[in-house]
């Protein structure tokens, strides 16, 4: 046994990995040896790799890296999808062929990733992805989606609310425009002029982001205006307050702001994932993929991403047969 562990260590598989933080430059794919589940643990093929702002974000310097115990040599992305391949001693609940998504912190772009069973997102976390839900998409569902729930729960919208919601087009506000809508509220969703059928389509009433935001607020004949998430900055707070929201219904995710609170996934609820991934089998719920990339493009998919014109998730694609490294 002990021989055949080793050889099966000997193994390569390839994953994203960077060797000095900085931008999509640092990035590349290399050949490395291929991971073992130990006692505990569980063992993912992975097929697919969300991407979320996050990843290059907490890579991009060592001070930033270290906030969230990143070192070098680092992994790179956080979503995954794919099917457990090896089980180790003590786990119950998981069986090698089955499906599951979830997050791994900045080592999910990679053909294969140890998750722990009992694990959090920084020793890895899997749920079981629904018959009806494809890896692409339940790739991009850890992420965005548990950060859209914690902020929705801080807001508590019900029938009778309207929400502003900042950078609604977004791989968050894909999924806080729809949950809101779910929810009962009246959504308005701030975006670029070239995204109002996008942000139509999510169920959102469009309105161009900058200077005169509350006026054209105002034009939509919105009434009163309940609620605020601020996905992007801080300009959508200066916005709510402007419309009279008070400090205590308006959730920044990205920016801060005092007197305002702030959602991040880790506060979402146990059961939220599974909710979302149960809503996206049976079509209430619907994430738009921008874009695919092999793995071997991840550079060019993260420089996509970040330019911030993307609607909807990025997914990098680890199913296609090897290139020459």
């Amino acid at each position: 046994m002990r021989q055949h562990r080793d050889a099966l260590r000997g193994d390569t598989s390839r994953a994203v990995l960077l060797d000095s933080f900085g931008g999509p430059e640092a990035l590349a794919l290399r050949e490395v040896a291929r991971p073992w589940a130990g006692d505990g643990q569980i063992r993912v093929r992975v097929t697919a790799a969300g991407l979320n702002p996050m990843d290059w974000f907490m890579t991009a310097d060592a001070e930033t890296a270290a906030r969230f115990g990143l070192s070098l040599p680092c992994g790179f992305g956080t979503d995954y999808a794919g099917t457990v391949d090896q089980v180790g001693s003590g786990v119950s609940g998981y069986a090698v062929g089955d499906r599951v998504f979830g997050a791994a912190l900045s080592r999910a772009v990679a053909d294969h990733v140890v998750i722990d069973a009992d694990g959090n997102i920084a020793k890895g976390i899997a749920h079981p992805t629904p018959d009806g839900v494809d890896d692409r998409t339940a790739a991009t569902l850890a992420i965005a989606g548990s950060t859209a729930c914690a902020a929705l729960d801080v807001l508590g919208l019900g029938p009778g609310d309207t929400v502003l919601v900042g950078g609604a087009g977004g791989g968050v506000g894909v999924f806080a425009v729809q949950l809101a809508r779910i929810a009962g509220a009246r959504v308005i969703g701030t975006g670029s002029p070239s995204s109002a059928e996008y942000l139509r389509s999510l169920g959102a009433e469009p309105v161009a982001y900058g200077e005169g935001l509350a006026d054209r607020v105002r034009d939509l004949g919105a009434g009163t205006v309940t609620a605020a998430l601020d996905l992007h900055g801080t300009e959508t707070v200066h916005v709510a307050r402007e419309l009279g929201v008070p400090d205590d219904r308006i959730c920044t995710i990205a920016g801060q702001v005092d007197g305002v609170p702030a959602a991040n996934g880790a506060n979402a609820a146990p059961d939220a994932l599974e909710n979302i991934a149960r809503l996206v089998a049976a079509g209430g719920l619907r994430v738009p993929l921008d874009a695919t990339y092999p793995v071997e493009d991840i550079r060019a998919a993260v420089e996509a991403q970040a330019a911030r014109h993307v609607r909807g998730k990025v997914v990098i694609d680890l199913t296609s047969p090897p290139r020459p490294l």
